[in-house]
């Protein structure tokens, strides 16, 4: 299977803990291969590709229960990670109020998700090729003034259709669950969801609730990811 690309115009799982990483949005996985942190979203690769038992998990949101702006780096190395082992993965940036994905691969964001959600039926999904061979990004597009409706349209599950036909596996970045509503309509039409805590930061009260209003819109949660997990000078690395 691979992705085509056109320029605009185109089960549960164990917990796994990735270390802190700087500020600056970068790929882990390319540019510190032998890094802790890069060898935690291998793992990480490894958990999603077996996640869904009889039925393979392929769509998949990184739920954001208070990992602030490391959301969208976490779910930019987890596209990357499945597609350097030559998996063809889609990323869609979801985040219609502060999308970060485009600026993170550097790519346009005059089309995306938006634009798709709001045009002909019959519109092809506006896919930017990357850097990083497999790997596609469909950014945000514009934001629009009405995200969580565009977002919760019968049109995002035909957009994920689209995707399936495009990709092995889908990664999605959407906005905060406790925020807005966007990420539990995301929720409710993906094969799974990873929920995104962060170590020492995020509140356990946070995180309960986050998984209660997953659970209530009949998300299928995958397990959890822990941000900035502290690694000890005796660990393991090659």
């Amino acid at each position: 299977m691979s992705i085509e690309t056109r320029t605009p115009d185109t089960g549960t799982t164990r917990p796994v803990s990735l270390p802190a990483a700087g500020r600056r949005p970068d790929l882990a996985v390319l540019v510190r291969p032998d890094s802790p942190e890069a060898e935690a979203y291998r793992a990480l690769r490894a958990s999603i590709k077996f996640a869904g038992d009889e039925r393979p998990a392929r769509s998949i949101l990184l739920a954001d229960a208070g990992a602030g702006d490391e959301r969208a780096t976490i779910a930019a190395n987890v596209a990357t990670a499945l597609a350097a082992a030559g998996d063809a993965t889609l990323l869609i940036d979801a985040d219609l109020r502060h999308p970060a994905q485009h600026r993170i691969f550097g790519v346009d964001n005059d089309e995306g998700v938006s634009t798709y959600l709001r045009g002909r039926g019959d519109a092809l999904l506006p896919l930017a090729p990357t850097a990083v061979p497999d790997l596609a990004l469909l950014p945000a597009g514009p934001t629009p003034p009405d995200p969580a409706e565009l977002l919760a349209s019968d049109r995002l599950r035909r957009l994920l259709a689209q995707a399936r036909e495009a990709a092995e596996f889908i990664i999605v970045d959407a906005p905060p669950v406790t925020a807005v509503a966007d990420a539990l309509a995301v929720a409710a039409a993906v094969d799974g969801v990873l929920l995104i805590v962060r170590s020492g930061r995020t509140r356990r009260t946070a995180a309960q609730r986050a998984k209660e209003q997953l659970l209530r819109v009949g998300a299928n949660l995958l397990g959890v990811v822990l941000a900035d997990a502290p690694v000890g000078r005796d660990a393991y690395r090659y």
